[in-house]
Order: structure tokens, then C-alpha cells, then sequence
């Protein structure tokens, strides 16, 4: 027993002997992006890595090592374009950009954000695109593009503009040969990963949220909200990303407070494998089941890599495009608390006719709930209140609910989760469910400012799968 125990001391000594050994003698390049303590902290971490074999000792070690990760300290990426905004935002927009040979998507890109979002969405969001090439001819002409094509975003401090000397980088050179992939494109990969490392790093401070596109993806109209909503409603449950497209590293939302944890991990990895490979073991420390939300909010449009102008027309096929087609509006029973009026019909307001129902007036509180016979998937949702006149007998205050459960209800649901709020008397969204979600079986429209005058639902239309 005693013999046992010694040869335990002695190699925990040894262990920690090297370890010691790692650090002091095999430091960061001094020139590198990372303080002395960042320094001894990945080295600590490299050798432990290399004391427990598998990759699940790996990802448990990082975790322990990385449980009050801060952003990097000596990070040298500088600001090209804009301004950060003084206060706070929602959500950070966030895109790293670099030449390619058959041409750049970055300037449609932006042009697709900007157009796919509303003047008061963009008010919650600010976006911040790096520039992650050392070529200065590249970045001057890119620049005054931008610059050009969206000065009104940059003067209000909604486009942030960034790059990060290549001295800042770590070394591309003797790079670890895995994947069966050529030199040429782990160098390519790991830069990859790093100039992805140097923009949640800058964007750590700026939101509450992060958010992660391409520099060549088409925005659905609204995602912002469609976002904002989903966040609200997962708002008390753990989670570390929300996937909002199925493809890579597009679509990918984080917790703000949690990116220096994944750049550390960048990091420590770059030359492992691709980013988005990365973020898939991330998830094996940090959250395990991916949380997927369908359709997608963005398309990849671009047909050529970045790497060596190579094709890729790679396609998210839960996408939808503008056109979904005609409602479908399923068997379903209507219930109302509205004060109705004489001889108007109620289901007129589900039909898919050009009737209407009117209602005398509306008090907050009040509703009109449509609930389906046999839930069903839905995957958009419109509201149309008001007459053919401007602006007459709209329901300028309400909102959309929709109901998942009616477990000991016949006319109702147990639980609602908001949809999103009537703006001028029109509701037109995309419905944003969980892969693995529950079926809808309510609709309720929901009044939250009393309306003396009567009010007129033209429809409330949807589309099921």
C-alpha cells in the first residue's frame, strides 16, 4: 500500500513539475494578442490537456479553467468606421469579412440587415463587421464603399467598422495537419477562427446579445423581432446559443457575458478544426442539445467560398422565402369577450373571404381566440384590423398570442407566448418554434388598450404545415 502511494506522489509531481516546465519555457509568442496571465492560463490549460487524454477530460478541464473568463486584455483591433453607441444595445449584429476571388457579398449583405429591418428594430441593434485582411488596398477600397453606401447608419452609430493587425494573430506557420485537409486550408480555417475570436471579443461590451451571420446571407423581414421575441420568451431558461439558420456559424445568438468563455476557446483550438466544428464542441461543455428554431431567418447567398474561390451553393432548406403561398386558416372554433354587433358573424373574422366582423368597441383585457380543432404547425401568422379607410376602426393596441396546451380547457389554452404586437392594425409574422416544439392549438388575439370605437377584424389568417 505504501508503495502504491508513493508512485502516485511521484507521478502527480512530475505532472506538475512539467506543467511548470510548459509554462515558463514555451511562452506565447511575445508579440502575440495575450497577457503574461492570459499567456500562463492557455499554456496551463494546453498542458493539462496533454496530462488527460479524451477529448471529454479536454472540454471538462476548459470549463474548470475558464469559469471567470474576461474579454482579451492586449487584443489590438481597432476601430476603421463609426462609432460604438453610448448606450447599450439589445443585440450585436456581427460579421467577419475577408477578399475573395470571385467577389465580395459584404456590401449585399448589409444592404439585405438593413432592409429586412424596420427604423425602430434598428434602434436595438448596432453591427459590427470586421475587416480581417492585412491588405491595405483591399481595406481602403471596402471602406469608403461602406462608408458610402451607409453613412446614415454610421452617423447614427448603428454600423461599426473594425480590423486587427495580422501581428496580433498567432502564428499560421507549422500548423497541425488533421482532417486530411492541406496546409493551405488549415492556415485558412485557423485565421478563420481567430478573426472570428477578435470580433465577439470587441462586440463583448456593446448588447446583451450576440449575434453571428456570414458575410454573404439573405435577413428575413423582421428577424430582429422575430429574435427579440424568442429571447423574451426563453428569457428564464438555460441556454448558451439559439440557432436561428442550420447552416455553420450563420445564425448563431449568444449571451454577450458568454463570449470571452468561447473566444478563449477559439483560441485554444483554432488549429483543431473549422469554427463552426468548434462551436459544435463548445456545446458539449456548455449546453449539449442544440436549440434550433425553424424557419430559418437567414439564407446563405453566395456561391463562392472565401477559400480559393471554390463553389459552394450550399442552401438552408428551412428558409422561406417572401412568397408562402395562401393561408390555410384549419377547422377551428371562435370565442370572444368583444361587445359584438348587431348581426355581425364572428367566424367572419377566420374566413378566408372578404367578409368581416365588427365589433362595438373593445376594452383592455378583451380578446378574440381562435382555437384550432386539431393542433397543427402553424408557421405564419396575419392579422388584419381596421376598413378600407385610413386608419378607421383599427385595433391600435393589441397584440398575439399563440396557445401550446388546453389540457382542461375547450374554449381556451393554459399557457400563451406572445407572437408580437399589431402596428397600425397589422400583425404579419413568421412563427419561430423549436424543432422539437409543441403544436399550436390557440390564436388569441389580445386587446391591451381600451378602444370606445368599434373595431373591424378583417382576418386573421394562417399557415400550417
Amino acid at each position: 500500500m505504501k508503495d502504491l502511494l508513493w508512485r502516485l506522489i511521484i507521478i502527480a509531481t512530475a505532472g506538475v513539475f512539467w506543467i511548470f516546465f510548459f509554462i515558463k519555457e514555451i511562452p506565447f509568442d511575445t508579440t502575440s494578442f495575450l497577457s503574461l496571465e492570459e499567456k500562463e492560463m492557455v499554456a496551463w490549460q494546453r498542458a493539462w490537456m496533454q496530462i488527460n487524454s479524451g477529448r471529454t477530460n479536454h472540454l471538462k478541464t476548459f470549463k474548470h479553467m475558464q469559469k471567470n473568463s474576461g474579454p482579451l486584455k492586449n487584443a489590438n483591433s481597432h476601430i476603421v468606421i463609426g462609432a460604438p453607441p453610448v448606450e447599450k444595445k439589445l443585440l450585436t449584429i456581427g460579421m467577419s469579412s475577408v477578399p475573395r476571388p470571385r467577389g465580395s457579398y459584404l456590401l449585399d449583405t448589409l444592404q439585405s440587415l438593413f432592409f429586412a429591418s424596420s427604423s425602430s428594430e434598428q434602434k436595438h441593434f448596432i453591427v459590427l463587421v470586421h475587416l480581417a485582411d492585412p491588405d491595405p488596398k483591399w481595406l481602403d477600397q471596402m471602406s469608403a464603399n461602406i462608408s458610402t453606401l451607409f453613412k446614415p447608419y454610421i452617423h447614427a452609430r448603428q454600423l461599426v467598422v473594425i480590423n486587427t493587425p495580422i501581428k496580433s494573430y498567432l502564428s499560421l506557420k507549422d500548423l497541425k495537419k488533421n482532417l486530411k485537409d492541406t496546409p493551405a486550408y488549415v492556415a485558412f480555417r485557423s485565421k478563420q477562427s481567430m478573426d472570428y475570436a477578435f470580433l465577439m471579443n470587441f462586440a463583448t461590451n456593446h448588447s446583451d446579445y450576440f449575434l453571428m451571420i456570414a458575410d454573404d446571407v439573405k435577413c428575413a423581414p423582421g428577424f430582429v423581432t422575430q429574435i427579440a421575441t424568442t429571447v423574451s420568451a426563453w428569457e428564464n431558461k438555460h441556454w448558451v446559443t439559439l440557432e436561428f439558420s442550420q447552416l455553420g456559424f450563420i445564425g448563431k445568438l449568444f449571451h454577450t457575458r458568454d463570449l470571452p468563455r468561447f473566444v478563449h476557446f477559439l483560441l485554444l483550438f483554432h488549429q483543431e478544426m473549422p469554427c463552426d466544428c468548434l462551436l459544435s464542441h463548445f456545446h458539449d461543455l456548455m449546453q449539449q442539445t442544440p436549440i434550433q428554431f425553424l424557419p430559418s431567418l437567414f439564407q446563405h447567398m453566395g456561391n463562392y467560398s472565401s477559400f480559393e474561390g471554390k463553389f459552394n451553393s450550399l442552401k438552408d432548406k428551412e428558409f422561406k422565402e417572401n412568397d408562402v403561398g395562401s393561408p390555410s386558416n384549419p377547422a377551428a372554433s371562435i370565442y370572444t369577450s368583444l361587445k359584438v354587433a348587431n348581426d355581425s358573424v364572428l367566424m367572419n373574422s377566420y374566413s378566408l373571404d372578404e367578409n368581416f366582423f365588427y365589433a362595438k368597441s373593445a376594452e383592455a383585457g378583451s380578446h378574440l381566440t381562435v382555437v384550432l380543432d386539431i393542433s397543427a404547425k402553424v408557421f405564419q401568422v396575419q392579422v388584419l384590423t381596421g376598413s378600407d379607410l385610413k386608419d378607421k376602426n383599427q385595433l391600435k393596441e393589441g397584440q398575439l398570442e399563440l396557445g401550446y396546451d388546453s389540457t382542461n380547457r375547450v374554449n381556451d389554452c393554459d399557457d400563451y407566448i406572445l407572437l408580437g404586437l399589431l402596428v397600425n392594425g397589422i400583425l404579419n409574422k413568421q412563427v419561430l418554434s423549436n424543432k422539437s416544439g409543441k403544436k399550436v392549438k390557440c390564436v388569441r388575439l389580445l386587446v391591451t388598450a381600451t378602444s370606445p370605437s368599434g373595431i373591424i377584424v378583417r382576418h386573421i389568417n394562417l399557415w400550417t404545415e
